[in-house]
């Protein structure tokens, strides 16, 4: 009965919406079909009825009650959604279904009739219901069917990840309808051009009428709503006119607009209107580019050093703990909050694309994003003009976001295929994003070499150990290039020397020494625990200490010697799977819902984040009491503007500061200093602690190195 109401409810207050806007049919309307959707599974055909419920956007696996068995694989069958809506108004030119994300196949009907279908997964889906519908005010029935992966063609994107286990289908993202009249505005391109304080906007315009279309624009304050431009034109589409579509190109004046940034995210707001449409765009005046003969980012003009954490959205959709936490109205908020907590400004949305709403939350709180298209592997069937028809409708989905400033063609591959695609789609990004194209070629200087440097990985293997002088000093005992790249990757395919590419590293995963949530080592670091630290004789807390402790170091080392233009930890939220079939990587929540850290991450790795950031250069495995010692650290400065502070040498017995040290800095913006200083070993035998630290706004930042003493 329960279940009754909500669909009435549902339809109710459709029919409500529309009333109360009816009036103004000259106008856009857009109307959400989120909510409370019936579901029911079959072999493809149409189900003969409904016996669950289920949320959208979600998962199948949220249905009530459940439609499949507990930890099911998905690897066939086709789920249904069905749902009524109402609409008071039909006398529109323009009537369209718009399904931002489902996988994988959708298909669509409206009153039993097919409308049609998209087997692309990660991007939206339009289809023309206005021939479809039943007069005005009375109730409609749709269905939307979506498939399995390994349902799809051969010849399509199916988002496959070497680390997952269950694709589960579904309408993952919102659900919608917009009504309007035709000058109809089709795709709004904003593009800001921050040296000369000017927006370009490129406007796509359906119509039937060849000139004189009259257009106003208005860009306000997203937050205050004050107005900051206004003006208008007529477009005269008779040179541009193709397939009943006009583009139009016009500039509007920014002097003394406020640039976006993570520090500032401060948003603008076009609307654009026709006689018969309008549509609102979210922008920031923003630029981003990559020096490749500085090796540096540049954000709005200035150096911008990355750092930041993965998401990998398609994997926490398989985590048993995963609910409807995506959809969540303040979950995906507190999550990016706690993000930047962490001193993290970047990040890549790893082999998937999360809900829209997610996007708008990074443009709101200031994230940077790389956006990762979900390609990790690449059957011969697909080519590069289906690669690129998807990238097409991504980059139109995505373009206006001011968090987006590097689009990823994928991930980890060594092929032509994602190059070929994105070379033919990325002039249509006017405002010139970098591309990051995995393990494969860079397509120019200016786009970033992804590099995985996994110094760990080593240890992986039977057969190594730990080297007499220890892990440490092998591994951070000098200064590398950020490997496990295109340069590399190259060389193994090809078998012939290769320059090395003039395209900057990007260092979007490093680490190795992955621990599932409960503290248990993965698949992948179970031997490396137990070659390097004993793993199976430790306890959880332990290992996670150890882990937290080392990440840190890694941080320090690869900021310090400054070989790559950002430096991305992986990952800030994935999944965790301690039992069997037993899982690759995962995060560090201890309380997912709450979103509370390990408390040892929190401790040791956001500090090795700060925008001035510390490495004690020491990694021997033991020191000879009472010897002088010389204690090397790097002063790491990000910010644009001198450090000038006071650091603290402490040595540490039992967590007890037995001795201090101090001296004066000063480091000049974006630089890094080698300081060193100057001390004795303590004539103890003992395991101690050198810690090097300064204080800001009541909050220590240290680098902390053991210091095992013997005689």
């Amino acid at each position: 009965m329960k279940q009754l109401e909500y669909k009435s409810l549902f339809i109710l207050c459709l029919g409500i919406m529309l009333c109360a806007c009816g009036n103004k049919k000259d106008k856009r309307q857009v109307v959400s079909l989120n909510g409370l959707w019936e579901i029911e599974k079959t072999m493809g055909e149409l189900p003969a009825g409904f016996s669950a419920k289920v949320q959208v956007p979600g998962l199948v696996d949220l249905a009530i009650p459940k439609i499949d068995t507990l930890q099911a694989m998905y690897k066939d069958g086709w789920y249904w959604y069905r749902s009524n809506f109402s609409l008071a108004d039909t006398d529109f030119d323009k009537i369209e279904l718009k399904i931002f994300k489902a996988k994988y196949h959708t298909k669509v009907y409206l009153n039993d009739r097919y409308i049609g279908e998209n087997l692309y997964c990660f991007t939206p889906s339009y289809f023309d219901i206005k021939p479809f519908l039943n007069p005005e005010g009375q109730s409609n029935e749709i269905m939307i069917g979506v498939g399995c992966k390994d349902q799809l063609p051969d010849s399509i994107p199916d988002g496959h990840d070497y680390e997952k286990l269950r694709y589960i289908p579904g309408i993952y993202d919102n659900v919608e309808i917009t009504l309007s009249n035709r000058p109809y505005i089709e795709n709004v391109q904003c593009v800001p051009d921050v040296k000369n304080a000017r927006l370009q906007v490129v406007a796509e315009l359906e119509t039937d009428q060849l000139k004189g279309i009259p257009l106003e624009y208005e860009v306000v304050e997203a937050s205050s709503r004050k107005s900051f431009a206004k003006g208008n034109l007529v477009v005269d589409g008779m040179s541009d006119f193709q397939n009943g579509m006009v583009k139009v190109s016009f500039e509007v004046a920014m002097d003394g607009a406020e640039l976006w940034s993570p520090e500032s995210p401060f948003l603008y707001e076009l609307l654009l209107r026709t006689d018969a449409d309008d549509k609102r765009t979210r922008f920031g005046m923003r630029s981003f580019r990559i020096d490749p003969e500085r090796k540096i980012a540049l954000l709005n003009e200035k150096p911008y050093y990355m750092k930041g954490t993965n998401v990998c959205i398609y994997r926490f959709f398989e985590d048993p703990q995963r609910g409807s936490l995506p959809w969540d109205k303040e979950w995906p908020v507190r999550l990016h909050q706690q993000f930047k907590d962490m001193n993290w400004a970047m990040m890549r949305y790893c082999i998937g694309f999360p809900p829209e709403r997610w996007y708008e939350i990074c443009d709101s709180i200031g994230f940077m994003l790389q956006d990762e298209f979900p390609i990790w592997h690449l059957k011969e069937t697909i080519k590069s003009p289906q690669i690129a028809e998807e990238y097409k409708r991504w980059m139109r989905e995505r373009w206006n976001h001011p968090s987006v400033v590097i689009w990823d063609a994928q991930n980890e591959l060594v092929t032509e295929e994602t190059g070929r695609a994105l070379r033919e789609v990325r002039e249509l990004d006017l405002s010139d994003r970098p591309w990051e194209n995995g393990w494969s070629t860079p397509d120019r200087d200016t786009d970033p070499c992804e590099s995985h440097p996994y110094l760990f990985i080593k240890y992986m293997y039977e057969g190594k150990s730990e080297p007499l002088e220890g892990y440490k000093k092998e591994l951070f005992g000098r200064a590398i290039r950020p490997m496990n790249d295109a340069n590399d990757r190259l060389l193994e395919v090809h078998k012939k020397d290769t320059a090395l590419f003039k395209s900057p590293s990007l260092i979007n995963e490093y680490g190795w020494v992955w621990l599932n949530r409960d503290g248990s080592t993965t698949t992948l670091t179970d031997r490396i625990y137990d070659v390097l630290w004993d793993g199976k004789n430790l306890l959880p807390e332990e290992r996670i200490e150890i882990y937290c402790r080392h990440l840190a170091m890694l941080t320090e080392y690869w900021r310090a010697h400054r070989g790559a233009i950002g430096i991305l930890h992986f990952c800030g939220l994935g999944y965790s799977r301690p039992e069997e079939p037993r899982g690759q990587t995962s995060d560090h929540w201890t309380d997912l819902e709450a979103l509370q850290f390990q408390p040892q991450f929190y401790k040791y790795v956001k500090p090795s984040f700060a925008s001035v950031g510390l490495m004690v250069d020491l990694w021997e495995k033991s020191y000879k009491a009472g010897e002088k010692l010389s204690v090397p650290v790097y002063v790491i400065n990000d910010l644009g503007e001198p450090f000038n502070q006071e650091l603290r040498l402490e040595w540490l017995e039992n967590g007890s500061v037995i001795n201090t040290q101090k001296i004066k800095i000063d480091v000049p913006a974006y630089n890094v200093n080698l300081i060193s200083f100057e001390t004795r070993l303590p004539d103890t035998v003992s395991d101690y602690q050198l810690r090097v630290v300064y204080t800001t706004n009541g909050e220590e930042i240290f680098s902390l190195r053991d210091i095992p003493v013997k005689d």
